[in-house]
């Protein structure tokens, strides 16, 4: 099998062959029409799952996408979703059911959890967090009926044992679904770790250019069919637009990365110089508690981390957060552009100020130069006054 940079390229092209061009051409389409009612029964067979029926079941382009993200991704089968969040509610909603009991990481994406404490008891579902292996395996029975993880962790990048919780899981033969959107398919291969449902934000890195809201979830077809299912009843799919976008990011998402990359770690370890910095919450960094797990697990960095600031004012705070100049203020990451924003622990949302101690910030690293990044973070920390070395 070629490497995933010339899959990259090359995979997802085969309907521009019908136009004789380099891209596959959009196609958009509510209705099909079949010539004989034979084709007709045949499409709803779903033996392949790439066969249009109509428009909510995916069009060409759609299918070229999902071929080429389980290619990439080494698996049988991919789905398409209007949104990373869509992916996740799909995949966890389709293993809800009275009775069964859903066990999710403490430190997940925020959304996903609001998810599953203000939906999961109206589907009769208990959901339950966990934060370490013991506590994992101190729940799992034959009630589970999923664990859901996210490596690294969303704000604190938390890692986890994913090979582990992979055993623990399998001893109750219990599908393991993971939000992989941070390491993508190129630095994180889930699937050969032994996760069973991997979820892809492709909003996110794999759209590239902030730009277009769409999901990815891969496994095989049987580990896929609850969700695809669920997918189906309650038409939780991509349009082709969409869909032909995210072919167009897959294209780059290679060399995007390697600068994603590049520069998160330079201005990671330039921060680590800073006074007004006590701690950095990166596992690609050497002396990060996550590094070794990081280092089994992945084979490059993304652009999000956190920063701890040492005690400072709310004033301040909002001081550091205006002046940036080179990162925008959103909620997001994964396109070109470097982001900040607030990273507000979900046990303190509820609380109009936050404590001065302990103050979080999440970067996205962008694609500008890394000098510049520094700088511009510079001339924002200059805004705090209390300083102290960096605790590690």
């Amino acid at each position: 099998m070629s490497k995933k940079t010339t899959q990259l390229v090359h995979l997802g092209r085969v309907s521009g062959d019908a136009a004789n061009a380099v891209n596959p051409p959009l196609v958009r389409a509510s209705t099909t029409t079949f010539p004989s009612l034979a084709e007709f029964k045949n499409s709803y067979k779903g033996v392949t799952f790439e066969t249009p029926r109509y428009g909510r079941s995916g069009t060409s382009t759609v299918f070229e996408l999902q071929t080429a993200m389980a290619a990439l991704c080494e698996t049988e089968s991919c789905i398409a979703t209007s949104s990373g969040l869509g992916a996740v509610a799909a995949v966890i909603g389709a293993h809800a059911a009275p009775g069964n009991r859903i066990l999710i990481q403490d430190c997940v994406y925020g959304p996903t959890r609001v998810l599953a404490e203000k939906e999961l008891d109206k589907l009769g579902s208990e959901v339950v967090f966990f934060d370490t292996l013991d506590a994992l395996e101190s729940h799992l029975d034959e009630r589970t009926a999923l664990v859901f993880i996210e490596v690294p962790g969303s704000l604190t990048m938390d890692m986890i044992d994913v090979e582990a919780v992979c055993k623990l899981a399998k001893h109750y033969s219990v599908p393991v679904a993971c939000d992989s959107s941070w390491g993508t398919p190129l630095f994180f291969d889930a699937h050969g770790l032994g996760i069973n449902i991997s979820i892809h934000a492709a909003t996110k890195y794999i759209g590239g250019h902030s730009d277009i809201m769409l999901g990815l979830i891969t496994g095989s077809y049987d580990d896929l069919s609850s969700t695809r299912d669920w997918c189906a009843h309650y038409g939780s799919t991509a349009a082709p637009d969409v869909c032909w976008l995210g072919l167009r990011g897959l294209r780059t998402l290679d060399v995007r990365m390697r600068r994603h990359e590049e520069n998160a770690r330079h201005v990671a370890q330039w921060l680590q110089g800073q006074p007004q910095i006590k701690k950095i919450l990166n596992p690609a960094l050497d002396d990060d508690p996550g590094h070794e797990l990081w280092k089994r697990q992945f084979t490059g960095g993304a652009g999000p981390f956190t920063i701890e600031l040492v005690a400072c004012s709310e004033e301040e705070f909002a001081k550091l957060i205006d002046s940036l100049s080179l990162f925008g203020l959103g909620t997001s990451w994964g396109g070109f552009e470097s982001l900040v924003m607030p990273a507000i622990a979900h046990h303190l949302r509820a609380l109009d100020v936050l404590p001065n101690e302990g103050r979080l910030l999440r970067l996205h690293i962008g694609l500008e130069h890394s000098e510049d990044l520094c700088a511009d973070i510079g001339k924002a920390l200059a805004h705090i006054s209390a300083t102290r070395p960096m605790q590690n």
